[in-house]
């Protein structure tokens, strides 16, 4: 977990209202100590967050719905919803935490905020625009960066808009800077890697042709590339997988070699794109809110990397980033001979083999369907197995855009505590429903991931709190409240404090010799308004209390204060904090700006 700043050892006391403070006495000192050494933390049963989101039939978000209205089934088996909250685009800005402060002596004598402030719009919702340069042709991409540029335009403000591509040879970080996202749009462009090296080869193959031919060994395939082969002009010499020329007059044999260079290529091509994925999921996963990548691509084949699919849907559904989907040919008719750029075969008796065949049959047309239905598969997998939209087989791009990178306006964060969870690292499927509403449509998660038993105890733990860390999910199971001041040193320096205040005498503690055992981890990070972090820091509370301490010397609490020097300007700040007796975590955002 990064930690950029160590927090200040300024866990104080509240002192009761009704009695004056109490003298630091070495017996009381010991009763309280904070340090920043990892503590010992017990496996939690984790607590499931499902985002969902209801629309009517004019596909308008519905916000008035209860946690009465819910049912959410785990492995089919109906689960307790324990905490529900209804959200809104904004909804973080306007709830907003800040106080403004000028001197040290005034910070130092301010324990609450008293004059709440509107900061500017903190990213909350993160979209990453992933365009498969690798696979898209030229014409589609023309037609997609204008659509893209208008709906750039349409972003809320609270939105962040990253354009990455699958060859890696264009991006853009995460900005809501509309110059830059046209001017990165500008430089997208088709870039195969080697899958061109075949293009207007005779016979012309495809990678699900050439799967079949190679992999699943289908004999049909193999023979329509033949007859294409039979109907060929002279082509310069092809060469077969061990670098030996083709026996002239041996058209099986061409087909062999071209297919297995065609499906070397675009297994290659395809292992590139997924990888590229893979890694924009890991890197949004570390964005502080909601998360999604829109992949605009024709779709490609993954022959024998079903591995590598898996770890992109696993990562995801882990992270809770959900990818949705644009077909990026839109509507589009399969041609038996291609496109234009395409010239049909030459006459039966022309072939370069001295054999006359008859023209291609209804095997390759049903071929070349096939083709372009099995690139769909995998656009339409990626969005089903994440909780995503896949949009398909229309030239209207900008609703394409639309449609995939929505943004709600009204969604709904349920969480529950799995049942009698086995700690086994198996796949959850989840089922969200409605009761009684008709004319209703829910998205929600698809399912996550049990913990392992075999996770060592503190990383898990230490994991689930940077998970909670990375997210914007309010969670309120611990009496900890969030507030935060600041000074400004300087014109270009200030000090930001972040106060996390808790209700000591409303935990649960552990009684041993008399004593009230807990121990808590207080973690407070800093976000820039594009959402990057910026900085953060960890403090480990052990408590050790009497019960005289607890019940009147701090029946107002404590408050762990956390110390940040940063430059002017809108920040997010991220409270989580987690009790090791009864393994759950509290988390708070608050937006403060300094001017």
């Amino acid at each position: 977990m990064p930690t950029a700043a160590r927090a200040q050892d300024n866990t104080q006391p509240q002192p009761s209202a009704s009695k004056p403070p109490a003298r630091s006495e070495p017996a009381q000192q010991a009763e309280i100590s904070s340090h920043d050494e990892p503590t010992t933390f017990k496996v939690n049963v984790k607590l499931v967050l499902v985002r969902a989101v209801v629309r009517d039939a004019q596909e308008h978000a519905v916000g008035n719905l209860h946690k009465e209205d819910f049912e959410v089934f785990d492995k089919g088996k109906p689960q307790v919803i324990s905490q529900f909250d209804v959200e809104q685009p904004g909804s973080l800005s306007a709830k907003a935490r800040q106080t403004s402060v000028t001197t040290p002596a005034e910070l130092a004598a301010t324990e609450k905020p008293n004059n709440p402030g509107k900061a500017d719009a903190i990213a909350e919702r993160f979209v990453a625009y992933m365009f498969d340069d690798i696979h898209l042709e030229f014409g589609d991409i023309a037609r997609l960066r204008e659509a893209a540029d208008r709906h750039f335009a349409t972003l809320a403000p609270t939105d962040r808009a990253a354009i990455i591509t699958t060859s890696g040879q264009t991006s853009l970080d995460f900005t809501d800077d509309r110059s830059k996202l046209h001017q990165t749009l500008l430089q997208l462009k088709p870039r195969p890697i080697n899958s061109s090296i075949f293009t207007n080869q005779c016979p012309e193959i495809s990678l699900y042709q050439a799967d079949l031919i190679v992999n699943k060994r289908d004999p049909d395939a193999r023979q329509v590339a033949i007859d294409q082969a039979m109907q060929c002009g002279p082509i310069g010499p092809a060469t077969q997988p061990g670098g030996q020329p083709v026996p002239h007059g041996n058209p099986g044999a061409l087909v062999d070699a071209l297919a297995e260079g065609v499906l070397s290529a675009g297994e290659h091509e395809s292992r590139v794109s997924l990888l590229s994925l893979k890694e924009v999921v890991r890197g949004i996963s570390r964005m502080p809110g909601q998360r999604e990548i829109v992949l605009v691509s024709p779709g490609f084949l993954t022959p024998d990397l079903q591995i590598d699919y898996n770890q992109v849907v696993d990562n995801a559904l882990r992270s809770q980033v959900v990818i949705s989907t644009l077909d990026g040919r839109g509507l589009y008719v399969t041609i038996p001979y291609g496109d234009a750029s395409h010239q049909p075969p030459a006459a039966p008796d022309a072939g370069m083999f001295g054999a006359s065949v008859a023209p291609p049959g209804l095997n390759e047309t049903q071929l070349a369907v096939s083709a372009a239905r099995a690139q769909d598969d995998l656009l339409e997998s990626l969005a089903a197995d994440t909780g995503g939209y896949f949009f398909q087989n229309s030239n209207d791009f900008d609703e394409g855009f639309r449609r995939t990178a929505d943004t709600p306006e009204y969604s709904y964060v349920l969480a529950f505590t799995p049942q009698n969870l086995k700690l086994d690292g198996s796949y959850h499927a989840l089922k969200v429903t409605l009761k009684n509403r008709q004319k209703l449509t829910l998205q929600a998660r698809r399912g996550y991931y049990a913990p392992k038993g075999a996770a060592d105890p503190n990383e898990q733990a230490k994991q689930e709190i940077e998970d909670a860390m990375y997210s914007q999910e309010e969670l309120h199971t611990l009496p900890v409240k969030l507030h935060t001041q600041f000074f400004k040193a300087s014109d270009d320096a200030a000090k930001l404090v972040v106060l996390a205040h808790v209700d000591v005498q409303h935990l649960h503690f552990r009684k041993v010799e008399g004593r009230n055992n807990d121990v808590l981890t207080c973690v407070s990070a800093l976000f820039n308004r594009d959402g990057s972090f910026v900085q953060g820091s960890e403090k480990t509370v052990t408590m050790n209390l009497k019960d005289d301490t607890l019940e009147h010397k701090l029946a107002s609490g404590i408050t762990l204060k956390t110390s940040f020097d940063v430059k002017p300007g809108s920040y997010l700040v991220r409270l989580v904090v987690r009790d090791a007796e009864t393994q759950t975590i509290s988390a708070e955002n608050g937006t403060v700006e300094i001017r």
